[in-house]
């Protein structure tokens, strides 16, 4: 199997024993991104929106460090420690995706890395 380990520091570096992202074929594989600045290692602070924003700007830096963006985007899970927050979910996502939108699940989990609020992973097809 032939495949490229993707990295920018433009995301957030692993904080555990994965990659951001892994290319195999056409295929881009992005590892679960939590609220975390790139630059300052730290959880974002302030509003859900922020951490969710935060969520997908870290997804879209590395989709783009791929060779891809977004749009390349075929499914994505988003993890919730609060589902109530699920409608503010979709209203930041219809920002960063455009139709037709990639298959999604969003999962209400007990506890995510670093105390986070929100994760999500995506997969490409470039």
């Amino acid at each position: 199997m032939n495949r490229t380990i993707i990295s920018t520091a433009d995301a957030p570096a692993a904080i555990g024993t994965y990659s951001q992202a892994v290319r195999v074929g056409d295929t881009v594989y992005i590892s679960g991104q939590i609220p975390l600045d790139p630059a300052t290692k730290e959880l974002v602070s302030g509003s859900m929106e922020a951490q969710i924003r935060r969520v997908f700007d870290n997804l879209k830096a590395i989709a783009t460090a791929a060779g891809g963006s977004l749009d390349n985007a075929v499914r994505v899970t988003i993890y919730l420690t609060d589902l109530s927050h699920f409608a503010l979910v979709n209203t930041v996502m219809a920002e960063y995706f455009r139709e037709p939108y990639p298959a999604r699940a969003a999962l209400g989990v007990a506890s995510l890395p670093r105390g986070a609020a929100v994760e999500a992973d995506c997969i490409l097809a470039l």
